[in-house]
């Protein structure tokens, strides 16, 4: 199925896309390695390479699936495949695991709707993925113990703030994208701002309002509303289509080095984002 592929293939791109974007605060980029010592830009360029079978077997599993709100049950194995495979490709550097998650279940909705006749629109791709979801986070966690143990870092953010993580977003259909970063990433590529600093601009908007749980499993709660604040402050500047705001962002990617803080859960939200303006914009989808 042509289409299928299609959306498979603009998956990949966002995340080489992603990667591509500079100054990136605290997080793997073109010019550094961020708050990292393992990994690099060549790692996640051959661990987007890795996935993209799998996110075609995603895409697939939608388009033959009958009943969305069954869909996510066939998707699970699929991403399990996809993560196994990255960690071999990346000799066990996790560089695509929460990603694989939320494409898995956008590129499961992107699929199903080809199939049965839906529009490709960001709105019902989004809404179909939250019906994927439904009930996701009190199956994964409503049977934690306050005291338990955690086997995970979403496990952990869970247990001490309540927090989510991909999981809350995608049941609730992605409304950090749907909310900031897909208006902000329309109104900047309309104004023909280029295309990086279009992304660094999402990218901090999405910092300035995502409770990040990657950030939350190196830091702490202070850490992560202190680079709220400052990615907040970066976008009152201007963001990158200013002098000041350029500054401004290269210091915040110094400063979260330095700390050691990462918003990789930021980062993947702006591969989404990527992801479904450029699935609306396609003309070979537009016209099937």
């Amino acid at each position: 199925m042509k289409g299928v592929d299609h959306i498979a293939a603009l998956a990949v791109e966002a995340l080489l896309v992603e990667v591509a974007a500079t100054p990136k605060p605290g997080l793997v980029d073109r010019a550094n390695n961020g708050a990292h010592d393992d990994m690099d830009f060549f790692t996640f360029q051959a661990s987007a390479a890795a996935l993209a079978p799998y996110f075609a077997e995603f895409a697939r599993a939608g388009a033959g699936h009958e009943h969305l709100d069954t869909l996510l049950a066939q998707l699970r194995p699929i991403g399990c495949r996809a993560e196994a495979a990255m960690y071999a490709r990346t000799q066990g550097v996790n560089t695509h695991k929460g990603v694989v998650f939320s494409f898995g279940v956008l590129l499961g909705a992107a699929g199903w709707l080809m199939a049965h006749g839906g529009r490709l629109t960001a709105d019902a791709v989004l809404d179909a993925a939250k019906t994927i979801c439904a009930g996701l986070c009190r199956a994964d966690y409503g049977a934690l113990a306050k005291d338990a143990v955690p086997t995970t870092k979403g496990q952990a953010a869970y247990l001490a703030y309540g927090l989510t993580g991909v999981r809350g977003e995608a049941e609730a259909g992605f409304p950090l994208v749907r909310e900031y970063a897909l208006p902000l990433y329309r109104t900047r590529r309309a104004s023909h701002t280029p295309l990086n600093d279009v992304l660094v601009d999402v990218l901090l908007v999405l910092m300035a309002h995502n409770m990040d749980t990657n950030i939350l499993g190196r830091r702490d709660l202070a850490a992560l509303r202190e680079v709220q604040r400052e990615a907040a402050r970066i976008l009152t500047l201007g963001g990158m289509g200013t002098a000041a705001g350029r500054a401004a962002a290269a210091a915040l990617d110094t400063q979260l080095i330095d700390a050691w803080i990462s918003p990789g859960g930021s980062a993947d939200l702006v591969a989404v984002t990527y992801f479904l303006y450029e699935m609306e914009q396609s003309d070979m989808l537009r016209s099937m």
